[in-house]
């Protein structure tokens, strides 16, 4: 029990390392939180700071999620890796080092579920590309792409702990994109492309 706990707390301060928010500031020197969206993730980087600075942001976002689940898969294999993949993910959404006001958890959760479902999470990345490609909204290819996962993940055979850990985390990400999913509905959502 002892090691969970330790794995756990390691993966939340390893999600919670707000990438986003210091790409942003090194690369403009602006807070990411106070323009556009506000949101501390890949997408509002790349709108306020450049595409590069986006995808720098993205990936290290989804590189500190597949560190986490590592660390948990090799200190006590599928139970601890799905645990530390949620705690990465909570750790993103609300991280200590910026007052609780984190992203949206959707690099960082792609990047923890790659190491334990390799094939869900290639296809549920297909999904939000496709989606994002086709629609131009992010938000709807995220949601599109973490419900994915949650499915897939079953489907594929996953161990029992990884679906219900992607399933977890599909529901956390859904729900911080519940103002996206109101302005979709309203035809007000911002499109890819347009700037912050």
């Amino acid at each position: 029990m002892t090691s969970l706990i330790l794995v756990v707390a390691a993966a939340y301060l390893i999600g919670s390392i707000p990438f986003s928010y210091l790409v942003a500031r090194l690369w403009r020197g602006i807070d990411v939180r106070t323009i556009g969206s506000g949101n501390v993730g890949a997408t509002n980087v790349m709108r306020s700071a450049g595409r590069a600075a986006g995808l720098l942001a993205f990936a290290l976002d989804f590189l500190k999620g597949s560190a986490a689940a590592a660390l948990g898969l090799r200190l006590g294999g599928a139970p601890f890796g799905a645990a530390a993949a949620t705690a990465a993910v909570i750790g993103h959404m609300f991280p200590v080092w910026l007052r609780f006001q984190g992203g949206k958890g959707v690099a960082t959760g792609a990047g923890a579920f790659l190491p334990m479902a390799p094939a869900a999470t290639g296809c549920a990345l297909l999904a939000f590309g496709l989606v994002t490609a086709a629609t131009r909204y992010v938000s709807l290819g995220s949601i599109v792409g973490a419900l994915g996962l949650a499915v897939l993940a079953f489907v594929f055979g996953a161990p029992a702990p990884v679906v219900a850990a992607a399933a977890l985390c599909a529901s956390l990400i859904v729900w911080k994109h519940r103002g996206n999913i109101r302005r979709l509905a309203r035809g007000t959502e911002r499109r890819t492309g347009s700037r912050a």
